[in-house]
């Protein structure tokens, strides 16, 4: 496993990371005893950042994550979840409950400190509530030992300035915005290096398109999206790939990115993905797809209120 620093936080994280997100069931029903084996077989493969939050499977995936945490050493990895996202329409940026928040993810995932504290998809709050009072109550965390650093993550990319522009954070979460169709992410690359943070970049998968799998009911990409990337994918079998195999690498060979999350409850999963990590993507596949992919490329949805857009 290769491993990047996490902007200027000090730490040294596994290019490929475990979002937690279907432990709790976010991607269909798991086997809770495969899915602390998952988290087990990552830790023996280097696999070092791990990523979750409340609002995965309302508490599940916190709740599942704990009892693998609870059987390995504290330091066998760095641990992020999320505060202020509950429930698909259920937020609160508010000091009183992000730091109620806290203490109920380290009960959960059994521990005393969490090492990335994110406020979760924050297009849907207040930004200015963000800066003005999220993240100074989340400062408060940090400076009593309950966390060492702190983040936001979201869809648009437009909320990543407005935040660092008023205030510092040691990371900004992406995802869907690195990805084979969709890489946006590198317009904002130069600003965010600038101003020292750590990049993560999720879902390189795009939460499913770029897989053989059946695409979840809620998933928002539109038509023209969905159909363009089950062409893609319909070129890759036809050349014996899977083109979940080139998005993962793709993703992963970026060396501006720290660490890319994918969502992960198996065992033979994550095998198939850290192997997947050890080479590049091939060259003359990824040229094909990208061509087919071009009429749609950074094609997004929305997410969050207007303003944030």
């Amino acid at each position: 496993m290769r491993y990047r620093p996490l902007g200027k936080t000090g730490l040294q994280v596994s290019i490929l990371g475990f979002g937690a997100s279907p432990l709790g069931g976010v991607f269909g029903a798991i086997d809770e005893a495969e899915g602390i084996r998952a988290v087990h077989a990552a830790f023996d493969l280097g696999i070092n950042f791990v990523d979750v939050s409340p609002y995965y499977g309302l508490t599940r995936a916190e709740t599942v994550l704990g009892k693998a945490l609870r059987q390995r050493p504290r330091d066998s990895c760095i641990l992020a979840t999320k505060v202020g996202r509950y429930g698909d329409a259920a937020f609160d940026f508010s000091a009183a409950r992000v730091g109620r928040s806290v203490e109920e993810s380290l009960r959960r995932l059994q521990v005393e400190t969490i090492d990335l504290l994110q406020c979760h998809d924050i297009e849907f709050g207040s930004l200015d509530q963000i800066v003005e009072e999220t993240l100074p109550a989340l400062r408060k965390v940090v400076e009593q030992g309950k966390a060492r650093f702190l983040g936001i993550t979201g869809l648009p990319l437009k909320i990543f300035p407005y935040v660092l522009d008023r205030t510092e954070v040691d990371t900004v979460l992406s995802y869907c915005h690195y990805t084979l169709n969709d890489t946006s992410l590198e317009t904002r690359l130069p600003y965010l290096e600038q101003k020292g943070v750590g990049i993560i970049n999720a879902a390189p998968l795009a939460m499913g398109l770029l897989t053989e799998r059946e695409l979840p009911s809620w998933h928002p990409a539109p038509e023209t999206l969905r159909a363009a990337c089950a062409r893609a994918a319909a070129h890759c079998r036809s050349r014996g790939a899977d083109i979940a195999q080139l998005a993962l690498q793709f993703s992963l060979a970026n060396p501006r990115i720290a660490t890319t999350l994918v969502g992960m409850a198996g065992v033979a999963e994550v095998q198939q993905n850290a192997a997947w990590s050890e080479d590049p993507p091939d060259p003359a596949l990824l040229s094909e797809v990208q061509a087919l992919l071009a009429p749609v490329h950074d094609l997004t949805w929305p997410s969050g209120k207007p303003e944030n857009q």
